[in-house]
């Protein structure tokens, strides 16, 4: 699990480094195109996630079929989940090539609308080769060899690092687009890891052996429903969560200045730290997945519970960074010697500490949302997730802030309360799933 689990974990923190870089060089352009810059990935972020969790379903599938020695049923769904990543990039290109009519009809100025819609535009062409990239990393997992994705992605650090340099500024001879530099640069980028990754699977000896590429014109609308069927829900897990992060930066909003700007900066600490579980979650969907597929019931257990504590082990080591450390992380953020940055350095620090206390519950949902995904039970984890983040997370945090006046400690105690609802289901969940349902008899 933890051989397995690495190579996700730095394919999630090379993602992160991606959109750390795209920030700051929108910031070099000015604080005009940063904020447009930002206004963009409020609309294209939660539509990636969205789309992300879709092509999760691959994952799940992929390792059932090669634990049951379906070969032609992993090239099936690896298949229909390249169908499902194109239709959904189709269809959601048409409100990013609009964007800019949304982000009026929202009260947004019409200057950063206008910047935002032409980022985004160039943005989308990338949606479709991702999610592709997103298929092919579960049919790897599932094979147990996902360190080809993380070699491509850490190589598309530097390629989109370079793409913005040369793109948004002008230099190398290429024009400058600034903003809209940064979305071919995005685009570029996205189809460079995603065509990479086919030349690999191509390539390789026992991987090419699966003809996935083989009458990819072939409709098989059966396998293509039950990648719907499967993925929706984990895409509204997946944005129901992510969602909870959002609106807790609005309630943030609502308070302060210094409560926003410290809570973007205790966020983006807990969001790199969240990328371990987040691998190891990927990581334990292939593990059970496989078990199923092989009908082997220990071997579910084995594997949840493994990953589970493996979980447990590393959010340990970064609750304790948050807690001894928080000073020094803000830090990295902040120039904590200059007396203006005073009240957002210490409100970052108290949100670290609540932080440190959900790194535990943090990790053990999302792994355990992974181990039942392998189990192929993604509805009612779905309701569990919108249940715990939107019933009682945030209601919580807004109630803590507002009514008992705890301000922005109110919104992460409520993050906290939120995470650990859905913790204790989704583990439960899983425990009742592997010992009670029959899960072997009736995959599905």
């Amino acid at each position: 699990m933890l051989f397995l689990s690495l190579p996700l974990v730095g394919s999630q923190l090379a993602a992160i480094a991606m959109a750390t870089t795209d920030v700051i060089m929108m910031g070099w352009l000015g604080s005009a195109q940063l904020a447009a810059g930002a206004l963009g990935s409020a609309l294209y972020m939660p539509i990636l996630h969205f789309g992300f969790g879709v092509a999760t379903a691959v994952a799940p599938m992929a390792a059932q079929a090669l634990g049951a020695r379906d070969y032609r049923g992993v090239r099936r769904s690896v298949r229909q989940g390249f169908w499902v990543a194109t239709a959904f990039g189709a269809i959601f290109a048409i409100p990013l090539w609009q964007s800019g009519s949304i982000f009026l009809l929202l009260g947004q100025k019409p200057e950063l609308a206008a910047l935002a819609q032409g980022y985004l535009r160039a943005a989308q062409w990338g949606l479709i080769p991702l999610l592709w990239l997103i298929v092919l990393r579960g049919f790897l997992t599932a094979h147990s060899r996902p360190r080809a994705v993380f070699v491509i992605m850490v190589i598309g650090i530097g390629v989109n690092a370079l793409g913005n340099y040369a793109l948004m500024f002008g230099n190398f001879g290429f024009p400058r687009l600034e903003l809209v530099g940064a979305g071919v640069s995005t685009s570029l980028v996205d189809a460079f890891m995603a065509l990479a990754l086919i030349a690999f699977v191509l390539w390789d000896r026992k991987l090419r052996r699966y003809g996935l590429f083989v009458r990819f014109w072939r409709a098989d609308w059966p396998r293509f429903v039950e990648v719907l069927r499967l993925g929706a829900p984990i895409g509204l897990t997946v944005l129901a969560e992510s969602s909870l992060f959002g609106a807790a930066g609005i309630l943030m909003g609502l308070i302060g200045t210094a409560e926003l700007a410290a809570h973007a900066v205790a966020l983006q600490c807990a969001a790199v730290a969240f990328m371990i579980p987040l691998g190891i979650s990927h990581a334990v969907t292939a593990r059970v997945g496989l078990a199923v597929g092989a009908r082997d019931r220990a071997a579910v257990g084995r594997a949840g519970w493994v990953a589970l504590w493996l979980g447990i082990v590393c959010t340990l080591i970064s609750a304790s960074l948050f807690w001894f450390a928080g000073e020094w992380l803000v830090g990295l953020y902040l120039d904590i010697d200059d007396v203006a940055n005073a009240p957002v350095v210490g409100l970052a620090v108290s949100f670290l500490l609540i932080a440190a206390l959900f790194q535990l519950v943090d990790g053990a949902q999302v792994i355990a949302a992974g181990a039942l995904r392998g189990l192929r039970d993604t509805r009612v984890p779905m309701f569990l997730a919108i249940f715990g983040y939107w019933i009682v997370g945030l209601p919580t945090s807004a109630a803590l802030a507002f009514w008992l006046d705890l301000g922005g400690l109110g919104v992460w105690i409520g993050l906290a309360v939120g995470l650990a609802v859905v913790a204790g289901l989704a583990v439960w969940r899983f425990y009742r799933r592997e010992y009670i349902l029959p899960v072997l008899a009736d995959t599905g």
